[in-house]
């Protein structure tokens, strides 16, 4: 069961406990491409990879102070049918490192979390015909998962997998395998307790649970959406929420899968986020310029 209250995108009109600060990003002339950040409990920082500028950003939550690590090469790559540029989308909390995805030249590479020293940067794939998506470290087996997606239309039969690396030495990533999907993965979740890695399946409308260690599908389930976006987990209760453009889905993941609660948040969604501390999910909504705060109950 949700409890929401809602956020408007201008200070004047944010909910109460709730304020509104507006960062900026170093070297942003104008629009800036968003997707994928990471928050490092370890350091306090959130590390935000700011695309088209070919930087990564990490935002002290103290200060709020922007540090910048420049050099990310950036590059086009086709998206519904134009050009458009990209560099570093992604970033992913590891053991002492962050890992970053950057579709500018599709490679991984491999940032010290707290001197920011670049490490070695490795390709996703050898023929580069597919750019990494969303990247996560899977503490259970120090593996590296990434969802991805194909550099032009041609190549989209390339994308269909989830790319796995070996992270075991967690300065020296080694590719491991792949594993087939129907279609393109979009968001991710992983349940380190449980071993499992959630996804979901573009067009054809499915979620999928992932056993890490043995990289196959053990469970899926369709949530009524064709337009999956992001995903996010409270492991302690086994609940999965799933964006589905205009509203989230709880799901009773550790169960039957079954379908628990729906959310409306407006139009626009993409990543969500979760807070397993407070019981607190967060889902903004591009279109409507809104950001649904939402507590989490025991019926989920």
């Amino acid at each position: 069961m949700f409890i929401a209250s809602q956020i408007i995108a201008a200070p004047e009109d944010s909910a109460a406990n709730y304020e509104l600060k507006r960062i900026s990003l170093p070297g942003a002339g104008g629009a800036v491409a968003l997707d994928y950040f990471a928050y490092d409990h370890a350091t306090g920082k959130l590390w935000v990879p700011a695309s088209n500028t070919g930087s990564v950003d990490v935002i002290d939550e103290k200060t709020d102070a922007v540090s910048q690590i420049t050099g990310f090469p950036t590059g086009e790559i086709e998206r519904r049918g134009r050009k458009i540029t990209v560099g570093p989308t992604a970033a992913s909390i590891g053991d002492g490192v962050v890992y970053i995805g950057d579709r500018g030249d599709a490679t991984i590479c491999v940032i010290d979390a707290k001197t920011h020293a670049r490490g070695e940067c490795v390709p996703l794939s050898t023929d580069h015909t597919i750019t990494p998506d969303g990247v996560v470290y899977v503490a259970a087996i120090k593996e590296l998962w990434i969802t991805t997606r194909p550099t032009s239309s041609a190549n989209a039969d390339a994308a269909k997998a989830l790319q796995v690396f070996d992270a075991s030495d967690l300065r020296h990533l080694k590719w491991k395998t792949k594993i087939p999907l129907e279609n393109l993965a979009e968001g991710y979740a992983v349940d380190n307790r449980r071993g499992l890695f959630y996804t979901n399946v573009e067009e054809i409308g499915t979620t999928v649970a992932l056993n890490v260690r043995t990289h196959k599908i053990v469970s899926k389930w369709n949530v009524g959406s064709s337009d999956l976006q992001g995903l996010a987990l409270d492991a302690e209760r086994g609940f999965l929420f799933v964006a589905c453009g205009d509203h989230v889905v709880s799901v009773d993941a550790a169960h039957d899968g079954k379908i628990l609660d729906s959310l409306q948040t407006g139009a626009g969604l993409d990543n969500i986020d979760y807070s397993p501390e407070r019981k607190i999910l967060y889902a903004a909504a591009s279109q409507t310029a809104t950001l649904s705060i939402a507590e989490v109950g025991d019926a989920g």
